[in-house]
């Protein structure tokens, strides 16, 4: 679709806005749209369709009743999940079994990424669920009990707290995902509640991520693994183990639009509910591609925190020679620290860390729209003296409109963090 005038959302968690985009007439725009782009929001009859049907298990108040502890385990800020919605509907499920509110506790899976504050639960949750209920963050350095080992060697050390409960449900949410292929399912497990030797020895000696290069900026990955990858993927493949290992009940899935609404739910057991989940995801945010563009204009909303996933994205529809990256990256807390793969100073870094010397090929410039500047942050994706850092959109197309003009190729994809190209 050509068009000369784009609203693309922005500031996830933090107001929740839309920015809009005015282009050049003499610029040939065209907008990559995912397949999924006018589902509507999931109905309240919706939702309780979803939980009546679990998919090959029992309802959670069926699984729920007699149980004496319970752990309700949720998606971080790094994902649009709206979980405090969700969660309610749990709790309902939980109240019908008879489990009381001091039976409940719930735990932020936060994997390798860092603590959250009582003010990121209460975007998450909402603050009638965070008034209620103690709130836990995962620690991947301590508090983690051995469970063994999967087929492919990873130890499995999953959070303490969570493996004392006879009663383990998880809320996430399934997008694609730039190695595991698609969020969701035990994810929430493996990476989520494991330690960080788990941690390590999936991505690095399952997923195969090494040192960065030029050709791999982030480094090289295991062949079955990447973008939309789900069939037969390695890393997918050593999390269920862990997920079955670590003894999860029940998953639940949301899949969202580009207004991070809830559009279909998917309860029930934690692979299969996943599988279920993910075909329908492959169809929902399957995107048609525009080859061999000039200029990429991407909003980074729904992971804003992740925004380099955006930009990677963006890179792979630019034409061989080279060109531009821009992205919308609105988030005020900044860039989410990951212990395992981002930089601690100009010398020391997580496990996996390593200096990025140059941006993805072929991305030539990258310009990122955002009020708060991030630089640590950013240098996960490449040198953060090249990035040029713009406070609004009038001022980059006009630094662009020196070198851009009659014809000029863009592409515009309204939420690089959630799509993927078919």
């Amino acid at each position: 679709m050509n068009s000369r005038s784009v609203k693309l959302f922005n500031l996830e968690w933090f107001g929740d806005t839309e920015i809009e985009m005015n282009f050049p007439a003499e610029w040939d725009v065209q907008i990559c749209y995912m397949e999924g782009k006018d589902a509507p929001p999931l109905t309240h009859e919706g939702f309780l369709k979803a939980f009546d049907n679990p998919i090959g298990t029992r309802k959670i108040r069926d699984l729920a009743r007699g149980k004496k502890e319970v752990a309700v385990v949720f998606d971080d800020m790094s994902r649009p999940t709206n979980v405090g919605q969700i969660a309610h509907y749990a709790l309902a499920e939980l109240k019908a079994a008879g489990v009381s509110d001091s039976s409940i506790r719930f735990i932020v899976a936060l994997g390798a990424h860092g603590a959250h504050s009582l003010m990121d639960f209460r975007k998450k949750l909402g603050d009638d669920i965070t008034n209620r209920f103690p709130i836990y963050n995962h620690n991947p350095y301590e508090g983690c009990t051995l469970l063994g080992k999967t087929s492919r060697g990873t130890p499995v050390e999953i959070n303490t707290e969570f493996m004392h409960c006879d009663l383990k449900i998880g809320i996430g949410v399934i997008t694609p995902h730039v190695s595991f292929g698609f969020s969701g399912g035990g994810k929430i497990v493996l990476p989520g509640l494991a330690s960080m030797d788990s941690i390590w020895h999936n991505h690095f000696k399952i997923g195969g991520r090494g040192a960065p290069t030029k050709e791999f900026p982030l480094g090289k990955l295991d062949p079955s693994v990447g973008l939309a990858k789900y069939e037969n993927n390695a890393l997918r493949l050593d999390m269920e183990e862990a997920t079955r290992m670590a003894g999860l009940d029940l998953k639940i899935d949301a899949i969202v639009n580009y207004q991070r609404e809830t559009v279909a739910l998917f309860v029930g057991d934690p692979i299969e509910e996943h599988a279920v989940g993910v075909k329908t995801a492959m169809g929902h945010y399957g995107t048609t591609p525009i080859r061999d563009v000039d200029l990429v204009v991407t909003s980074a909303y729904s992971k804003a925190n992740e925004s380099p996933i955006a930009a990677l994205l963006a890179s792979q529809i630019l034409k061989k020679a080279g060109g531009d990256v821009v992205v919308i990256s609105g988030a005020p807390a900044g860039m989410a620290t990951h212990y395992l793969v981002r930089s601690a100073g100009k010398f020391i870094g997580g496990r996996i860390w390593g200096k990025r010397e140059n941006f993805p090929l072929p991305i030539k410039r990258l310009f990122l729209i955002s009020e708060y500047a991030d630089w640590a942050g950013w240098d996960v994706f490449g040198p953060v003296k090249d990035i040029n850092w713009m406070k609004t959109w009038e001022e980059t197309v006009t630094l662009l409109k020196e070198d851009y003009g009659q014809g000029t190729k863009v592409a515009v994809i309204p939420d690089g963090t959630i799509q993927y190209f078919i």
